[in-house]
């Protein structure tokens, strides 16, 4: 099994940053995509941030230009920083990865409260 350790969540001002970390148990090694999603009260949960395996990464429409998904080989550690952040930004977040041995819909980590208010 793979256990997937979130941090970096908190209360941010408008227009603040935060840089979310996933670690990961296990190497990186044969894994397919690394993914954030969110989840806000009443909405159902999107996916905000994708990094393939091949280095393609893919944003919502509402986080481009603002967010930036990269990753540390060495610490097995997927990041989404988070800059100009706006309430609408308020959710869980959690990560995804999937490796190609992995069940289909991969592992999640336990999730990190980002919320944005003055």
């Amino acid at each position: 099994q793979v256990q997937l350790v979130e941090s970096g969540g908190g209360l941010v001002q408008p227009g603040g940053s935060l840089r979310l970390s996933c670690a990961a148990s296990r190497s990186f090694f044969g894994i397919n995509a690394m993914g954030w999603y969110r989840q806000a009260p009443g909405k159902q949960r999107e996916l905000v941030a994708a990094l393939t395996s091949g280095g393609s990464t893919n944003y919502a429409d509402s986080v481009k230009g603002r967010f930036t998904v990269s990753r540390d080989n060495a610490k097995n550690t997927v990041y989404l920083r988070m800059n100009s952040l706006k309430p609408e930004d308020t959710a869980v977040y959690y990560c995804n990865l999937r490796w190609d041995w992995a069940p289909t819909n991969g592992y999640w980590g336990q999730g990190t409260q980002v919320t944005v208010s003055s």
